[in-house]
């Protein structure tokens, strides 16, 4: 009984409070599916607010599996670019062709057949399961794991564990609405339950919410430590133009074109001129500027001028941008 109580407060507050989003509109079933995949492949690691223009101009151009099967990597990579991990949109395209070769153009609609899927994860397949096919499924993303945690009060490690998330899930109970009800826990992290500074004067079950009544918001985390790497980074640059190759040799930006870069291993006395983040490892790069260019296999040189001309990863862009005010 008390779990159905959560749910019909939550489904109350998402009726008034939803926000109007790209890959809410009222469509046939087919349509919903698939924007229902494209936007939690886009919403991977990426916020809402930076996903909705990039969903609008991916559905725009390619409307339905059929065409995504078949769109040149070229045009397929320069719509995703700036989103970034481009591994995510690679297995996208991947996990269309397997759809209309193997299901007859149909999203699985069952949890064994979604998670053989490329790019799709536990996460993922529980919430296309919920919200594209109504299943009592509860995807746990970050905006669900902060309510939880705070509602229930977890702050020990093995409290905050993802095996003991999944299982403390359960009290948000389960609805017939079960599409609705998953994007109204996610909306209602991300609006209300936000990581500093939480509203808790509109939130709906703020009343038997642990956190509240201890006036403590703050949020436990299991730390992952960025993975420390460090690159040579090589300029090769004659009449405006830099040398750039094909990215076969890391495992970051994969099959994109960046600077030819060697890794080096605990390097003593190293002065980087560039550091990035991305995922989870922190780049220490130093630069080295070169005259004569060695051959490089799947290279070429590429005009600065037109940099906008050319389909290139934000990280070679900002690396081209640096260069420059040099």
């Amino acid at each position: 009984m008390k779990d159905q109580i959560i749910t019909k407060k939550i489904l109350n507050w998402y009726n008034l409070n939803k926000r109007t989003l790209p890959w809410r509109k009222n469509v046939s079933q087919s349509k919903k599916h698939y924007y229902t995949l494209v936007s939690e492949f886009m919403l991977q690691q990426t916020q809402v607010v930076t996903v909705i223009p990039y969903f609008n101009r991916f559905i725009n151009k390619i409307p339905n599996l059929k065409k995504l099967s078949k769109i040149p990597d070229r045009e397929l990579i320069k719509l995703w670019e700036g989103l970034g991990y481009y591994s995510r949109v690679r297995n996208l395209k991947k996990t269309a062709k397997i759809i209309i070769s193997k299901y007859h153009a149909e999203i699985p609609n069952n949890y064994e057949d979604l998670i053989s899927l490329p790019g799709i994860g536990n996460y993922t397949a529980n919430a296309i399961l919920a919200i594209a096919f109504n299943k009592s499924y509860i995807p746990l993303d970050g905006n669900i794991e902060r309510v939880l945690k705070r509602y229930l009060y977890l702050r020990k490690d093995k409290e905050i564990q993802k095996d003991n998330l999944i299982k403390k899930k359960s009290i948000f109970g389960i609805s017939s609405r079960a599409s609705d009800y998953a994007q109204a826990l996610m909306e209602l992290g991300a609006m209300i339950c936000k990581p500093k500074n939480p509203e808790c004067g509109g939130c709906p079950i703020s009343k038997n919410c642990k956190s509240y009544k201890k006036k403590d918001f703050d949020l436990a985390k299991i730390t992952k430590k960025n993975k420390e790497k460090y690159f040579i980074l090589k300029v090769y640059k004659k009449n405006q133009k830099y040398l750039l190759v094909k990215n076969t040799r890391f495992n970051f930006l994969k099959n994109l074109a960046i600077f030819p870069m060697e890794e080096l291993s605990n390097p003593k006395n190293f002065n980087e001129n560039l550091n990035f983040k991305m995922s989870n490892m922190n780049m220490n790069i130093k630069i080295e500027y070169l005259r004569n260019a060695k051959r490089f296999p799947s290279s070429y040189w590429f005009d600065k001028r037109k940099l906008d001309n050319y389909m290139l990863p934000t990280f070679t862009k900002k690396v081209v941008k640096y260069l420059e005010k040099k």
